[in-house]
């Protein structure tokens, strides 16, 4: 039996990792100055799989280059 507060559409997992990587990545971008290596790092992924994500999530990388 599914408890109470369980969702009852699968997809739960999925909408609140989409809620919460793009800002996530833009806050580490901003971090680091729109440096996506260094990004990539703090974040612990694969630099293309950070490029990946900023291209999936439409995120403008050249916002917080100086």
């Amino acid at each position: 039996m599914r408890p109470l507060n369980c969702p009852k559409k699968p997809g739960f997992y999925h909408s609140v990792i989409e809620a919460t990587e793009k800002p996530l990545i833009e806050r580490t971008l901003e971090r680091t100055y729109g440096n996506q290596i260094k990004a990539a790092e703090l974040l612990g992924i694969n630099r293309n799989t950070l490029r990946s994500k900023i291209r999936k999530l439409g995120i403008e990388v050249n916002r917080w280059k100086y």
